[in-house]
């Protein structure tokens, strides 16, 4: 069905953030659960409450528009959330694990930040102001989210990198010294359920 106007276009834009924000309400708590830091997790959970806030708000704009929020599928997030599904699978060490999660996470927010930049913007030009207040909100979160996830890296990816120079360290010692060889071990063997 060819899409003949803006108001179209934007309906069509929050239906799919919509399917995306329900993705990562079924997402988050895996992620937490993968996490070994306590910080991380709390972000995770903290971010879970505000992604159900976020559909809310969204349910609330499609209330005004007399539209049903669902009958399409975010692709992107279904390949973002693919992708992290992949990546708790993988018998990382725990910082490093911690540290891939970040970079899956930062995907979905830089995504989500895409998303509610273009659906205000055409709010603002729809002249929808009420929906502009609410996906501003929920824009700013994102954001929030993303430098929270972004301080939290400065530590965690700090943790997995001594974690790296410890295994150099100790196979360069069993080796006397031998340079170049690298460790495949210190994975752990005990790595949580995606």
């Amino acid at each position: 069905m060819r899409t003949e106007s803006l108001r179209e276009l934007y309906i069509n834009e929050l239906k799919d953030l919509y399917n995306a924000e329900t993705q990562i309400v079924k997402a988050l708590p895996k992620m937490a659960k993968a996490s070994s830091d306590s910080e991380l997790r709390e972000a995770f959970e903290e971010h879970l409450r505000q992604t159900s806030e976020q559909v809310s708000r969204l349910e609330q704009i499609f209330e005004t528009l007399e539209e049903k929020p669902t009958g399409k599928k975010c692709q992107g997030m279904e390949g973002l959330v693919k992708e992290a599904g992949a990546t708790m699978r993988e018998e990382y060490e725990d910082s490093v694990m911690d540290a891939a999660l970040i970079a899956a996470a930062q995907r979905v927010e830089h995504y989500e930040i895409a998303g509610y930049g273009t659906v205000r913007e055409f709010a603002r030009l729809l002249g929808e102001q009420q929906h502009v207040s609410l996906l501003e909100e929920t824009l700013e979160e994102e954001k929030q989210a993303d430098q929270k996830l972004t301080q939290l890296a400065n530590e965690i990816n700090s943790k997995a990198r001594e974690v790296e120079t410890s295994e150099r360290e100790e196979t360069n010692h069993s080796n006397g010294g031998t340079h170049g060889s690298r460790s495949k071990s210190g994975k752990s063997s005990s790595r949580r359920a995606a």
